[in-house]
């Protein structure tokens, strides 16, 4: 009777960690190619969206651009009987602010909520940036039509929004498009500010810039590979936090290296034909994007974009030189690849939507013991919990055991000084919490 008891523990513990949900599959098959060209393409018949250009045309400049994109958010939010509410976010730049604004302007970004059942002050966000820009990051009168960066990225969170907007979810979802973007990252700070002031709880950011393109200027060519950029612990750490890294770990291990490891386990587990790769920078060599704001307000931040990059196709004044054509127009954009990248976010936000909130505290114990220890606070919602760990040469959590509805357990055997762990809340469904390394030790 005992083993039988045990055996059938051991198979409802498999059961709730390895089952999948045919939910995310209808997502990741809804998502449509076709509706994204219909898109992208509308947004670069804008021909600029330079975060200076014209404001006041129906037809050319960022002004018709936004009207448009908000307009569409306010379709999708009509035939889900007002699921979203749409609005624009405005903040005033100066000009001289940098020497890319060089008149007063503006930034306007355009956002669509979807307010949660249970958790309306926890936020899962996707982006795409509005703006555009040539060669000049100054000249906001010549054609820009920015057809994947980031048009790309617009259509693809237009896109999600239209597919998640079908679901209820626990938490809240975002959808945003961020402008000023070219100019100095002047959209996301706004928003990031006035997530902090609103006492938005940020579960996480989901940067899309650049998402389709499957062929790079050295010639490789790839529609499965697309790059996740994350910063390994946050810029707002306190010298204590610092301090304690040196003994205890965790130079990996911040919030947003914990989302990109999220998607990554997602990604594989739904979407196993994608090759997701985990690059461990904040972002490209010396270049920045919308998710940098987030992360130095705190909040856990990654980029999801394509691998190989084409620079002839970017920033680029539209023209013909030695033989190279010029220019982010429609023809380099490959469609089914940026439906695919749209999937790989609306399967994260969704997974994290239905998810219980992460426990705040996890403390760690087991220093020259045979055993590694764990307590944590528990969350409203968790049907149990699950701890993982790996080698601390590692890019991801290898080893994982569910543990139950419980707010302490033990792993014997497991020596402390020979793995990195981490714990994530589950869900009724199996859905689960980013892990969430220790923050804390006891004896």
């Amino acid at each position: 009777m005992k083993k039988f008891l045990l055996l059938t523990l051991l198979t409802s513990a498999i059961t709730l960690t390895a089952q999948t949900d045919q939910r995310i599959y209808d997502i990741i098959d809804a998502v449509s190619a076709e509706r994204i060209e219909n898109d992208v393409t509308k947004l670069a018949n804008f021909g600029t969206r330079h975060t200076l250009s014209d404001t006041v045309s129906t037809t050319r400049g960022i002004g018709a651009a936004r009207r448009w994109i908000k307009g569409e958010f306010e379709k999708t939010s009509t035939e889900c009987q007002g699921c979203l509410n749409v609005f624009f976010q405005k903040d005033l730049v100066k000009k001289g602010a940098n020497d890319r604004i060089v008149k007063d302007v503006e930034v306007v970004n355009v956002l669509a909520i979807q307010k949660g059942t249970k958790y309306p002050n926890r936020y899962i966000i996707m982006s795409g940036d509005i703006d555009s820009r040539v060669s000049d990051p100054t000249n906001y009168t010549d054609d820009s039509p920015g057809a994947n960066d980031n048009a790309s990225g617009m259509a693809g969170t237009l896109e999600a929004a239209r597919v998640l907007s079908k679901y209820k979810f626990e938490n809240s979802i975002i959808y945003m498009g961020l402008s000023g973007e070219e100019q100095g990252l002047f959209g996301g700070g706004g928003i990031a500010q006035y997530a902090k002031d609103k006492g938005w709880e940020v579960i996480g950011i989901f940067n899309n810039d650049m998402i389709g393109n499957i062929k790079g200027v050295d010639g490789t060519i790839s529609n499965v590979d697309f790059r996740i950029f994350s910063e390994p612990v946050p810029p707002t750490e306190t010298e204590k936090q610092r301090k304690a890294r040196r003994f205890y770990g965790g130079e990996v291990d911040g919030v947003s290296r914990q989302l990109a490891r999220y998607v990554h386990k997602n990604v594989k587990q739904y979407m196993p034909e994608m090759n997701p790769m985990m690059i461990y920078r904040l972002d490209r060599f010396g270049r920045g994007g919308h998710h940098r704001p987030f992360n130095d307000a705190g909040f856990p931040g990654i980029r999801i974009m394509e691998a190989h990059e084409n620079y002839t196709q970017q920033h680029q004044d539209i023209r013909v030189e030695d033989g190279i054509a010029y220019g982010d127009v429609l023809e380099h954009v490959n469609f089914e690849y940026a439906a695919k990248l749209t999937a790989v976010n609306a399967i994260n936000m969704a997974s994290i939507a239905w998810a219980p909130p992460a426990p705040k505290t996890v403390k760690i114990g087991g220093i020259v013991e045979p055993a590694a220890k764990f307590q944590w606070s528990k969350v409203d919602g968790a049907k149990g919990y699950k701890i993982y760990w790996r080698d601390t040469t590692s890019p991801t959590w290898d080893y994982s055991r569910y543990v139950g509805d419980v707010s302490e357990f033990v792993l014997e055997g497991i020596v402390i000084d020979n793995f990195f762990f981490g714990v994530s809340a589950v869900s009724e469904d199996g859905f689960e919490s980013p892990v969430v390394f220790p923050n804390g030790i006891f004896r």
